[in-house]
């Protein structure tokens, strides 16, 4: 899982898809957060993302680095701790001007049973669950 988190944080922009009935919705996502053992990702309530995601957490994440790309599959699962909110976003001080802990928009996601596959043109894939 470490693997996953130090590749979305190198490539700097990954994108996220959900679903919106039956339509995929895909957009650029750039922070990343590893808390208590787990990937998060961070959006606001008010957006469609975050309504999307509650109607049906399954997401994809695709990321290239130049030379490799990620194609991952999970479920995000909405985590409400404040503590959760306050730990993404002192990583990331920028988002502290649109979001605050416990402002009842700020709200994060971690992903549960996902499958992060690994591949480029010149190695064989590779998969890591987690």
């Amino acid at each position: 899982m470490e693997e996953v988190y130090e590749f979305l944080k190198t490539c700097g922009t990954y994108y996220l898809a959900t679903v919106e009935g039956d339509q995929p919705r895909v957009r650029p996502f750039g922070a990343v957060d590893l808390y208590e053992g787990r990937i998060y990702f961070q959006t606001g309530k008010k957006k469609d993302v975050s309504r999307q995601l509650q109607a049906n957490g399954k997401v994809e994440i695709c990321a290239y680095d130049g030379s490799r790309w990620l194609r991952l599959a999970a479920t995000a699962v909405e985590d409400p701790r404040i503590e959760a909110q306050a730990h993404f976003l002192d990583a990331y001080p920028s988002l502290k001007s649109m979001y605050q802990p416990g402002d009842g928009n700020t709200v994060v996601f971690w992903l549960r049973d996902a499958a992060a596959t690994f591949s480029s043109f010149t190695e064989a894939p590779k998969t890591v669950r987690f």
